[in-house]
């Protein structure tokens, strides 16, 4: 009776970490690792270039930004109030307080805005 496999089977004897792909593999779990384990790492060796995608356009001037500024806080104002309107007494209670405090950031601005001397 001859059995279907050879005795000891055949193997292949080169290491599975020695493949064409095994320095991908490395260097992705090292990647991968850096990410969750020490993100540190990352944040230091990233360039310190804004993101570019909500830069402000650096040539407007401090006037347009602060009024700018102004008029997005008194629309998320008028939107919190509104949603207030919406909710139970409960939750009103705190969007009303977090509506409190945008109005507080819209009065710091609109001070600023009014100390600003506008460049000729």
């Amino acid at each position: 009776m001859t059995k279907p496999t050879p005795n000891p089977p055949d193997t292949d004897p080169a290491s599975p970490y020695e493949s064409v792909d095994s320095k991908k593999f490395h260097d992705a779990a090292e990647r991968a690792l850096d990410h969750y384990l020490n993100p540190g790492a990352l944040i230091m060796a990233a360039a310190n270039e804004p993101e570019r995608m909500f830069l402000v356009n650096p040539k407007y001037d401090t006037e347009s930004l602060l009024a700018n500024a102004s008029e997005s806080l008194g629309s998320a104002t008028t939107m919190l109030s509104n949603f207030a309107a919406l909710l139970d007494h409960s939750h009103r209670k705190t969007l009303l307080e977090i509506t409190q405090v945008v109005m507080l950031g819209e009065l710091a601005v609109n001070q600023a805005l009014d100390q600003v001397e506008v460049k000729e």
